[in-house]
C-alpha cells in the first residue's frame, strides 16, 4: 500500500483529536478520514519532533528514524483511509533500537485499531 504525506497543519490538528497511543520511542496519533476527505493515497503519515527532542540535528535524526520505521511497517500493518502522525520523544527516539521501534509501531497500530 502506498504512503502519502501529511503536510497541512489542519491535518496534524485533526490527527491530534483522534486516537493516541504512547510507546517508549514515540507517540502515535491516528484518525480515520471522513467520507468527505480525499481517500487517495490510502495511508497518509506525518512526523513531528518538538524542541524538547533536542537541537535541529537531533530532531532531524529522530524524524529520519520515524520515517524509516513508517516506511517499513505502515504498508503492511496500517489501514487504508487512515492518517497517522508519529511524534518523537526526547532522548529515546534517536537512541532506541530500530527493530524495537518497528515492533512498537506494530503494537501501537494494533491497539489503535482495536478500539
Amino acid at each position: 500500500m502506498s504512503l502519502g504525506k501529511l503536510t497541512k497543519r489542519s491535518d496534524f490538528l485533526r490527527a491530534a483529536r483522534g486516537r493516541r497511543q504512547a510507546m517508549p520511542g514515540f507517540v502515535l496519533q491516528a484518525r480515520r478520514r471522513g467520507a468527505d476527505e480525499p481517500q487517495l493515497p490510502p495511508i497518509r503519515v506525518g512526523f513531528t519532533c518538538s524542541k524538547k527532542v533536542g537541537n535541529a540535528v537531533a530532531r532531524n535524526r529522530a524524524k529520519r528514524r520515524l520515517r524509516e520505521i513508517a516506511r517499513l511497517v505502515l504498508p503492511g500493518a496500517g489501514q487504508g483511509g487512515w492518517d497517522y502522525v508519529l511524534i518523537g520523544r526526547a532522548g529515546t527516539t534517536a537512541e532506541r533500537n530500530l527493530a524495537r521501534m518497528q515492533d512498537d509501531l506494530r503494537t501501537a497500530l494494533r491497539k489503535v485499531h482495536a478500539r
